[in-house]
């Protein structure tokens, strides 16, 4: 079983949340308030928010080891 870093998949899902804000930006053209413009705010909110909740768990799981040396 291969078992993948925290900050690795926060580096990726914040990767992926920069790319659906700019396609939001980029779909906004014809207004924010369209569906596919909310669409991919509420995606890159999400991936943003997984990010941050990934570099924390590393953050957690970093002090952990530095507590049982």
């Amino acid at each position: 079983m291969i078992r993948t870093n925290p900050i690795s998949m926060g580096i990726f899902y914040l990767v992926m949340g920069m790319l659906f804000t700019y396609l939001a930006i980029n779909s906004a053209e014809n207004g924010i308030f369209t569906f596919p413009t909310i669409l991919l705010m509420l995606i890159a909110t999400f991936d943003i928010g997984v990010a941050i909740r990934m570099f924390s768990i590393a953050n957690k799981i970093k002090k952990n080891q530095q507590k049982k040396k």
